[in-house]
C-alpha cells in the first residue's frame, strides 16, 4: 500500500487535515485528498489551516473532485463518514474493496449502519450542493458564502450534532460551521486515528 486517498464533502476540513497529519507522520506513502462536491483549486478553510499550523503541520492545499483517475490511483481510499464511503461506493462500484472510513480502517472494525445519520447526512449534503450551485457567484467573499450557506444548514447541521451525541458513530466529526476550537478537536481526532492506521499498517508488516 502506497497511495493513500482520503475523501470528504468539500475537501476542505477534514480530508485536507488527513492529507497533511499523513504526510508528516509518514513519508513512506504518497498522499492525496478529494471531495464528494469539491470545487477545483480550492483552498483549506482558515481553521483548518490555523489548527494545523498550531501543531506544526504543513499545508498547501488546493482542492479537487473526486474523481476516476483519483480512485484507480489510490491503493486505499480512506472516507471521513460512513455516507461519504457509500457515496463513493455507488459511483465507483468496481474499487468497494479498497474503500472503508478512516476509524473503520484504523480501528479494525466494520462501519456500523445508522439510518437516522446516514439520511440527515445525506439531507444536508443534497441541500449544500443545491445552494453552492445557485448561490456560489452570488456573495462578495468566500467566508460571506460560507456563513450563508451555514445559515441555510443550520436545522441538518443541529440535527446531525444531536444524532452524534446520542449514537457512538465511525464518522470523523464535520467541523464546517463550527468555530476554531471544533476544529481543533476534529484534528486530534484524525491525529489519534492516523496514528492507530500507521501500527496496524506496521504490525501487517511485522
Amino acid at each position: 500500500m502506497k497511495n493513500v486517498l482520503f475523501v470528504c464533502t468539500g475537501n476542505t476540513c477534514r480530508s485536507p487535515m488527513a492529507e497533511a497529519v499523513l504526510k508528516a507522520k509518514d513519508d513512506r506513502y504518497n498522499v492525496q485528498s478529494a471531495g464528494l462536491f469539491a470545487q477545483t483549486n480550492g483552498k483549506a478553510t482558515p481553521q483548518s489551516e490555523q489548527a494545523l499550523d498550531k501543531k506544526g503541520y504543513a499545508i498547501n492545499h488546493s482542492s479537487q473532485p473526486l474523481e476516476e483517475g483519483l480512485i484507480q490511483w489510490a491503493d486505499l481510499v480512506l472516507t471521513m463518514t460512513a455516507r461519504h464511503k457509500e457515496s463513493v461506493i455507488m459511483h465507483f462500484p468496481e474499487h468497494e474493496a479498497k474503500v472503508y472510513t478512516l476509524k473503520e480502517y484504523a480501528l479494525y472494525d466494520k462501519a456500523s449502519s445508522w439510518d437516522r445519520l446516514t439520511e440527515a447526512y445525506a439531507t444536508m449534503e443534497d441541500k449544500k450542493a443545491v445552494f453552492m450551485q445557485k448561490n456560489k457567484d452570488k456573495y462578495n467573499s468566500q467566508a460571506e458564502l460560507e456563513m450563508a450557506l451555514y445559515q441555510h444548514l443550520n436545522e441538518e447541521i443541529e440535527l446531525i450534532r444531536e444524532i452524534e451525541r446520542n449514537l457512538p458513530t465511525l464518522d470523523i466529526n464535520d467541523p464546517f460551521g463550527g468555530n476554531q476550537s471544533v476544529y481543533d478537536s476534529t484534528l486530534e481526532e484524525i491525529e489519534k486515528h492516523i496514528e492507530l492506521l500507521i501500527q496496524k499498517v506496521d504490525n501487517n508488516r511485522g
